[in-house]
């Protein structure tokens, strides 16, 4: 993140750290420190960066411990939002009907932990398909992208014209992909840690 260029009075000055704290699906956790900000604290994602909100007269022992408490409590607010098996079992189940007039049955749609270079998977003889949990708190026309992509699978196994065509029965397609292209190219840049401000 490039550095603030002026240290003006009541802007607020910010360090990065790269290391995420255990379980979490950030990258970087960014914290920024507020002259006008009294004693509130305060947190939410911006893209797979996590953003502490705090004032600027906080110690670094006062800031690791609110920042591992935000993140605590960001985590318990997605986990639940995220969607478990059922629910998303039922949505694939919706998508199929919206978009392959329901020709696509899966037996078993679920969430799985091993897959961190794909985003889904298929396997059309067996009826199942796996997302990966790496999607989980994306935007929804992203993890619909994902499981109508999946449920293609179930129509035409392979990646020939007609699988694309039925891909375009989704109107988000592109704007999906585009999203995936933009997570994996991100991954790929190097995480250099900042210097802190003094």
């Amino acid at each position: 993140m490039p550095a603030d260029p002026l240290h003006r009075a009541g802007k607020p000055q910010r360090s990065t750290t790269s290391l995420p704290p255990s379980g979490s699906r950030t990258s970087a956790i960014e914290v920024r420190r507020s002259t006008r900000r009294r004693r509130t604290v305060s947190a939410y994602r911006e893209g797979d960066r996590t953003v502490v909100l705090i004032p600027a007269r906080m110690s670094e022992a006062e800031e690791q411990r609110w920042v591992s408490v935000m993140l605590d409590k960001l985590a318990a607010q997605e986990s639940k939002r995220v969607l478990g098996d059922t629910e998303l079992s039922e949505r694939a189940a919706r998508l199929s009907d919206l978009y392959f007039d329901g020709r696509a049955r899966p037996v078993s749609v679920r969430w799985v932990t091993n897959q961190n270079t794909r985003w889904g998977s298929c396997t059309p003889a067996e009826g199942s398909i796996r997302l990966s949990h790496r999607l989980q708190g994306m935007p929804e026309y992203v993890v619909d992208y994902v499981l109508v992509h999946e449920l293609a699978h179930l129509l035409v196994p392979g990646h020939g014209p007609r699988f694309w065509e039925l891909l375009e029965a989704y109107p988000r397609t592109e704007r999906a992909r585009g999203y995936l292209e933009g997570v994996v190219a991100a991954d790929r840049l190097p995480h250099l840690p900042a210097a802190r401000d003094e």
